[in-house]
């Protein structure tokens, strides 16, 4: 979607896309991975001129006056609450920093001629909704926009993912096998970018730029998702690289089994008997699925 400047009481939201995305088991959610939007905030810390004006909570030019804040403290204080209206304060069972996150980040942004700063967390918490024991990942990084930015900083890469706390272990297979088979659109990325420069009014120059680095954009995206995956959950699961037969093409799958099969259009099996073929399981009803390797190294 996109913020309506007339409404939200200004620009500053209004110049990227804001996306927020649930994939849920059923309607109430009980195992659930959701993609947070990207929102600026204002740090009115570096305007004392205007602070009064503007206290903690307001509006300014459409977004939030906030403090700037580490990860940690953004999942705490923002991205819970607004994942999980009305729900109380869970309990934290882990948080730490995820400076990896950060850097990749980073990195790809290198091309934007502003000296910004990056930090990554990692929260693991519990709580208790309709009853039932969820347990929670939630990860987020927090760029702030530095000097230049005077108080502009937003949050980059927030994902949460549940499932109730006695089955959460068994479920991070089928997140990693999810979050694997993302794919950018990277003509609409770089189209988006490039939209968001002009509506930003940056320099002519910046947008030549990005022209001439469109194929290294294109490839250095493909390779920092499928880093950032391995990465951000190399402390949860294993993660391994398949050949898909059909493309030739790598891909991002768990490990939690022996044997992975893939069709024509791309759906996959994973099992662990060596004797199973679903070519001949009437239940799958289709003889289109090949062995689909293990990258060799």
């Amino acid at each position: 979607m996109r913020v309506n400047p007339m409404t939200s009481g200004g620009s500053a939201n209004a110049i990227d896309a804001k996306l927020d995305f649930k994939m849920m088991s059923d309607e109430n959610g009980t195992v659930m991975m959701h993609w947070l939007p990207e929102v600026m905030f204002f740090d009115m810390r570096y305007s004392p001129l205007i602070a009064a004006m503007f206290p903690q909570g307001s509006n300014y030019n459409g977004m939030t006056v906030m403090p700037l804040m580490d990860a940690n403290t953004f999942i705490a204080q923002v991205v819970f609450p607004y994942a999980h209206p009305g729900l109380s304060s869970p309990e934290i069972l882990e948080k730490k920093a995820a400076p990896e996150i950060a850097k990749k980040i980073q990195y790809d942004d290198r091309f934007i001629p502003l000296q910004m700063q990056y930090d990554g967390g990692i929260s693991t918490v519990k709580y208790v909704e309709h009853g039932t024991i969820y347990k929670e990942m939630l990860l987020a990084v927090v760029q702030d926009f530095g000097q230049a930015g005077a108080g502009l900083w937003k949050n980059r890469s927030t994902l949460c993912f549940r499932a109730p706390e006695n089955e959460f272990e068994t479920w991070i297979p089928v997140f990693m096998t999810v979050i694997g088979s993302v794919q950018m659109n990277m003509q609409w990325v770089i189209g988006e970018f490039q939209g968001q420069v002009q509506r930003n009014q940056i320099q002519q120059e910046t947008l030549d730029q990005i022209r001439k680095l469109d194929n290294e954009i294109v490839e250095n995206q493909r390779k920092t998702n499928a880093q950032i995956n391995h990465d951000m959950f190399l402390n949860l699961t294993g993660q391994e690289e398949y050949v898909n037969p059909y493309t030739k093409q790598t891909e991002t799958g768990s490990n939690e089994w022996n044997y992975r099969w893939v069709n024509s259009n791309n759906e996959l099996i994973y099992t662990n008997d060596m004797n199973y073929n679903p070519n001949t399981d009437q239940t799958v009803n289709q003889t289109e699925y090949k062995l689909s390797p293990v990258k060799k190294r």
